[in-house]
């Protein structure tokens, strides 16, 4: 089972990289962006071991191309003084779909917002200072918007992230 999912991985790799004309030197420098969207291009061109106006003209090619969509900062919330993430899973009557939508997006302690499949039709995140916070977010805004059925909150404990599949090495 596992060496039909490496399969499976590298072959999705495979045809992404087909389709976009994606090469190892491109997944590499994505790589690196991904860590670390503040290094210098002379510095990433030392560690790739490319030469600088090449890597400047890749990049330029994945911006053009929307593979790289921005470049962004990653915060440290909790420095801010929100200690709690939490996703909230939320039902919905379908009737009122637009306006919930538009209602939790007004909503400032939302940080985003996703319609899913199975067992609840949205997920939101939720940046909150304490528990308190929290509980009042869910409570008094979000379980006051008309059309929301129910909701289901699960309070983040801990967080790893890793590199996406299309950077993978397997």
């Amino acid at each position: 089972m596992i060496n039909n999912t490496k399969t499976y991985i590298y072959d999705l790799k495979l045809v992404i990289l087909k389709m976009q004309h994606i090469d190892d030197l491109d997944l590499r420098l994505l790589s690196e962006l991904k860590k670390n969207g503040n290094i210098s291009v002379p510095v990433l061109s030392k560690k790739l071991e490319i030469n600088a106006s090449v890597l400047y003209s890749r990049i330029k090619r994945l911006l053009r191309k929307k593979i790289i969509k921005k470049f962004t900062i990653d915060i440290d919330e909790s420095q801010l003084g929100f200690q709690v993430k939490a996703s909230v899973g939320i039902n919905r009557d379908p009737k009122f779909k637009n306006s919930i939508h538009d209602a939790l997006m007004q909503t400032a302690e939302i940080e985003h917002l996703c319609e899913v499949t199975g067992r609840f039709d949205i997920i939101i995140s939720v940046l909150a200072k304490d528990l308190e916070q929290l509980h009042s977010v869910i409570i008094e805004k979000i379980g006051r918007i008309e059309g929301i059925q129910n909701t289901e909150t699960f309070v983040e404990l801990e967080k790893t992230d890793k590199e996406p599949v299309y950077l993978s090495k397997n």
